[in-house]
């Protein structure tokens, strides 16, 4: 049998920083009508597994909010940013997110339903939280930087998290960040479900931390 993968309980944050950076290297494409979400959706619901996030406009003032600007979807090959700001919530992507037929992978999904009932009702079907499965091996730190680190000892970069999700155009850094973030639930949700029926696995508390 091979070396049990070593997991961590809670994540250094000290390693983070000298882990080999991981980005997504897939299409990537920008949806910003309903007919090119149409079509795009069309193509998403022919793959076997979806991860789904989505991005937000930072507040910087008390009592600020921000709806929802941005939801990606992505499978192994491409990603589609859907721009809500300009589209706004479309039927199809509710049918996307509500078919209980396609499986749909993320992290902190309540969160990011509740942000996006804030455009339009509707009730998820298909999705899974990574953070109920990475619970399931007694991992606490359960941010995407963190259990991507913890999974794969590589570092997903959040320095476009901050970033305007409005703008008239998104840069490149926001595109690769944003489907990035989309891809590796997909990668996540492999692995664990792979150590979970292998069982090759070992949980670690890291030096100096708190047992």
């Amino acid at each position: 049998m091979p070396t049990p993968k070593q997991l961590y309980v809670s994540t250094p944050k000290t390693i983070i920083p000298d882990l080999p950076r991981f980005t997504f290297e897939g299409r990537i494409e920008v949806i910003q009508s309903e007919s090119e979400a149409i079509r795009a959706v069309r193509a998403l619901k022919g793959a076997p597994l979806l991860g789904i996030d989505t991005e937000t406009r930072p507040s910087f003032r008390k009592g600020e909010k921000h709806k929802v600007a941005l939801l990606q979807v992505s499978d192994r090959d491409i990603c589609f940013l859907f721009r809500l700001n300009m589209l706004g919530f479309a039927p199809c992507l509710v049918e996307l997110l509500s078919d209980p037929a396609i499986t749909k992978v993320g992290l902190s999904l309540r969160d990011d339903f509740m942000m996006l009932r804030g455009r339009r009702s509707f009730t998820p079907g298909g999705c899974i939280d990574l953070q109920e499965k990475a619970k399931l091996f007694g991992i606490e730190d359960m941010s995407l930087q963190k259990l991507f680190a913890n999974i794969f000892g590589q570092r997903i970069s959040k320095t476009a998290q901050l970033s305007n999700w409005e703008a008239d155009t998104l840069t490149q850094s926001q595109k690769v960040y944003a489907a990035t973030d989309a891809y590796a639930c997909i990668l996540l949700y492999e692995e664990l479900l792979r150590l979970r029926q292998s069982g090759n696995y070992t949980l670690i508390q890291p030096e100096n931390e708190p047992k």
